[in-house]
């Protein structure tokens, strides 16, 4: 049978038999895949260095008739090592690990495996902090699912203001005109930003970002909570 080369970053790993274990990873080329990894857990094994989790590996595998296929070869990139020498940021990695996972039961897109790449990269940085990594983790989730809030009018169809307040419509998903609301332009600059991709070690040198991240943390998560599968 035909094998097949891609990257690769492990989701999810279940002993199984004596000495094999059944992963499921996320590739930028085959969507996600669940693999057998025969004898792995033998200790001259030569798939078991490839297969780390906060890791990017190559792997060979073939696609099964049913489906499940067979990991062939496994090559390790890139290992994010700085992540399991903090139980905070470890804790945090195998949580974002498990939101992407179940966002993703149907084929998903090449962005997934980017956005749980990037997240490695942030997690590995022990200079970002770990509610921003949250909280940009969920937006990217909510950009690539096609749930994106609205952040360039109101809910009256004007352009959003620089010198505007405003509330946040979680029905409309868009932000509504208040004299006294608890969102400024700078709120929004700051989600625009986010929800655009960049990366969390560039949001973190915006200006005010504590506050910023404190402020917009519940809308993100209520957002999530309604749109992203957990």
């Amino acid at each position: 049978m035909k094998q097949l080369v891609t990257s690769a970053i492990v989701l999810s790993r279940t002993d199984y038999g004596e000495a094999d274990r059944i992963l499921s990873v996320i590739t930028p080329t085959y969507g996600k895949l669940t693999l057998m990894a025969k004898g792995v857990r033998r200790i001259k094994s030569k798939l078991a260095g490839g297969i780390e989790l906060f890791s990017v590996s190559e792997i060979t595998f073939i696609k099964g008739r049913g489906e499940v296929g067979t990991l062939v070869s496994t090559r390790l990139i890139k290992h994010y090592e700085r992540i399991v020498t903090n139980l905070d940021r470890t804790m945090l990695g195998y949580e974002l690990i498990k939101r992407l996972h179940k966002a993703t039961e149907d084929e998903p897109e090449e962005a997934y495996f980017t956005l749980m790449k990037n997240t490695f990269e942030a997690l590995n940085d022990p200079e970002v902090d770990m509610t921003l990594i949250k909280m940009w983790f969920l937006m990217q989730l909510l950009r690539i699912g096609g749930h994106m809030p609205n952040l360039r009018s109101d809910t009256a169809g004007a352009l959003l203001v620089v010198d505007g307040r405003y509330e946040f419509s979680y029905d409309q998903a868009t932000f509504a005109l208040h004299p006294e609301g608890h969102f400024s332009a700078h709120h929004i600059k700051f989600l625009r930003l986010a929800f655009g991709g960049t990366i969390p070690a560039a949001l973190q040198q915006v200006q005010g970002v504590t506050q910023l991240v404190k402020d917009i943390t519940p809308l993100v998560a209520t957002m999530a909570g309604s749109y992203i599968r957990h």
